[in-house]
């Protein structure tokens, strides 16, 4: 994926497929897309306003977020785009407050953020720190080569916006956070991070929801949390040394 382009005279270059419908005749014959697209040839802006009649029409914010989040990891020069000409509006949407029901919610949506093949962070369980250095060589081969993340947000899901222990639904919160300090600092997207410390819940709502996709444990003591999170710490520095 490309960094958010800021306006509709600079495509991304070399073209890529990420441009949808706004891609050349010339681009889509190098990338041998003839007859398996739309043959209309569209502008950032005509984009920008089906996306945006899309995100009007569905009927609760928590529909929205799931819209948003489908387009993020699809189309993510699209996505700021909209995030950006419409940032009073679509910011409660990506985060506070409909992010809340997004993370209570998160285990029963998550199939619907994004397509299956699309990394969108780093789950990382309790039983699995020992393979910090496997789980990042994993996330490493996911992105292109040369584009390591400057910038992570972690959560370990235990104090979520007043709502309590949400376990690893706690996830909405890093991704949500990472995606306003890109809209309003300008930071690279494909350079942020988010990452979720999956080491159980006190929350039986969540250990007894047969379709909560964290471990299904109680949290650990102080003493063997604050190792694993200290062994998660040691390995992304030696991942990515310049990480902040």
């Amino acid at each position: 994926m490309a960094p958010a382009i800021k306006n509709d005279s600079a495509p991304p270059s070399p073209p890529s497929k990420s441009l949808g419908t706004a891609l050349p005749y010339a681009a889509r014959t190098a990338l041998h897309l003839k007859g398996l697209v739309p043959s209309a040839v569209e502008n950032f802006a005509a984009q920008e306003a089906r996306a945006y009649e899309q995100f009007q029409a569905k009927g609760t914010p928590l529909e929205q977020y799931i819209f948003l989040s489908w387009l993020r990891n699809t189309n993510l020069d699209l996505f700021y785009r909209l995030v950006l000409k419409h940032l009073k509006e679509i910011a409660p949407v990506i985060y506070t407050p409909t992010v809340g029901q997004a993370c209570q919610e998160f285990s029963h949506i998550y199939p619907f953020l994004a397509p299956p093949s699309a990394v969108d962070g780093l789950y990382i369980p309790l039983n699995e720190v020992d393979n910090i250095d496997e789980i990042i060589n994993n996330y490493k081969e996911s992105i292109p080569e040369g584009q390591q993340p400057e910038i992570t947000v972690i959560t370990d899901g235990s104090r979520i916006l007043g709502l309590g222990d949400l376990g690893m639904n706690g996830m909405g919160i890093p991704v949500g956070k990472l995606q306003l300090y890109v809209a309003a600092a300008g930071l690279d997207p494909t350079r942020c991070l988010p990452i979720v410390l999956d080491f159980g819940t006190d929350n039986p709502k969540y250990l007894e929801d047969p379709l909560y996709l964290g471990i299904r444990q109680k949290r650990p003591e102080d003493p063997e949390f604050y190792a694993a999170t200290e062994k998660v710490l040691n390995g992304l520095t030696r991942a990515f040394p310049e990480i902040f």
